[in-house]
């Protein structure tokens, strides 16, 4: 990649993104995070430079910069994907980290964080803007919706389909060939054998459903 990166976002993934980069010998020209105590501040000597939202910086993008959207809330990280859409004409780069193996027949999307030790089998469709910390294992064959976020070291059995938004927090296992909702929610740890409705949070081992 020839062009530096800007990545919108201070926190959270954000440092992590930096060191995927980093990894790859891909310049970052700056974070812009919309929490302004950051601004002139450095993240490993990289500059938080301004707001996301901040034409002077945005102009940057699609013409020297590539963009990464570095932010953990679903919500806020759909907001910045559609502005970079709309307002640049781009979307954003995969960071991918160089310890990470994505199989050569696997599809991925846009935007989508991977960092070190995941792994991506084959046969297996990733959507866009999707998280994927530490030590994920994705096995072969499965489907992933956009904004999805796996937490660090769950396994995603083979066949499984995770739906559009749906969170799956650290050491997490689902067996082969179940479906996890959209926008579910699955604590972690848990064991799940079977299919999440959508927007239901589940829990434990077997994992059943938390009631509100």
């Amino acid at each position: 990649m020839e062009k530096p990166v800007i990545i919108l976002g201070a926190k959270g993934i954000a440092h992590p993104a930096l060191e995927i980069f980093n990894s790859n010998k891909v310049i970052v020209y700056g974070f812009l995070d919309e929490d302004e105590k950051l601004h002139g501040t450095e993240i490993n000597v990289v500059p938080v430079l301004g707001n996301p939202e901040d034409d002077g910086f945005l102009k940057l993008i699609g013409q020297k910069c590539e963009a990464f959207v570095a932010v953990d809330d679903n919500k806020y990280r759909q907001f910045l994907v559609k502005m970079l859409n709309e307002r640049r004409k781009v979307q954003p780069i995969n960071a991918i980290h160089e310890s990470s193996y994505v199989s050569t027949d696997a599809v991925l999307g846009h935007g989508n964080f991977i960092n070190g030790r995941v792994n991506i089998g084959a046969g297996t469709k990733i959507g866009s803007h999707c998280i994927f910390n530490t030590g994920a294992i994705i096995d072969h064959e499965s489907v992933l919706e956009d904004f999805v976020q796996i937490g660090a070291g769950s396994i995603v059995n083979s066949g499984v389909t995770i739906k559009e938004g749906a969170f799956i927090g650290s050491g997490v296992t689902l067996v082969s060939g179940i479906t996890v909702g959209k926008n579910a929610r699955i604590g972690a740890g848990s064991v799940v054998i079977s299919n999440v409705k959508d927007g239901e949070t589940v829990f434990g081992n077997p994992a059943a459903p938390i009631k509100k």
